[in-house]
């Protein structure tokens, strides 16, 4: 797939690393250029630095890599709101939550996922990579780590298809929660993992380990 990455964060190095290294044609843009040339040089794999515009132009997906509070501004520099996205998977790992604290600092109700497709009209916006560290996507799918289960929400079949194979391609497994109504969920568990580490307490033992549940052919199945 030709996927672009808006950001030159952690996230976007880890996840654009991955997804290079599984084939994947992989377009690299910042409010930075030095920052994007910089990362490039680092990743290898024909990765290439290129202006953001260019980055969410003709991809087969694309990936909001940037900090909550800098979407906006990004996707007002790639013009997302002339309909540029328009049927693109776009994915969100944004946490629009307080550091250290981890309430969110969307209004009440309101998903940051549902922000991001008012900013993008038509944009295929999928909810996914938001809740585990950048740096456990920077060893291959094989290289001694367990499989971990990456949440995701969306409205577009298609769009998590999209996204649910680049899951795979680093070494995740996608399971679809429901549409981009339910995101906000996912949005506040991210700030329930956040405030329990920041607080010195391990989030896994505040999950409970519950069996897997059998799945009934007869009954429509959510995940």
């Amino acid at each position: 797939m030709r996927i672009g990455i808006l950001g030159t964060g952690v996230l976007a190095a880890a996840l654009g690393e991955g997804w290079a290294r599984a084939g994947h044609e992989v377009a690299i843009g910042g409010r930075s250029r030095v920052k994007a040339e910089t990362l490039v040089g680092r990743l290898g794999h024909g990765v290439r630095a290129v202006p953001p515009r260019e980055a969410v132009v003709g991809r087969d997906a694309v990936l909001l890599a940037v900090s909550w509070d800098g979407v906006e501004d990004m996707l007002e520099s790639v013009r997302a709101a002339d309909g540029v996205l328009d049927g693109t998977p776009l994915i969100d790992p944004t946490n629009a939550v307080a550091h250290g604290v981890g309430t969110l600092l969307t209004g009440n109700g309101e998903s940051m996922a549902a922000r991001i497709a008012g900013l993008a009209p038509g944009a295929r916006v999928v909810k996914a990579f938001h809740l585990f560290p950048a740096g456990r996507w920077t060893s291959p799918p094989d290289g001694g780590h367990s499989r971990v289960t990456v949440a995701m929400c969306g409205d577009d079949p298609a769009a998590l298809d999209v996204v649910g194979e680049l899951v795979r391609d680093v070494g995740g497994i996608p399971a679809t929660l429901g549409a981009l109504d339910r995101v906000r969920q996912l949005e506040e568990v991210a700030g329930f993992v956040i405030g329990l580490a920041f607080a010195g307490f391990d989030p896994n033992s505040a999950v409970p380990q519950v069996p897997q549940v059998p799945q009934d052919p007869q009954v429509p199945q959510v995940l």
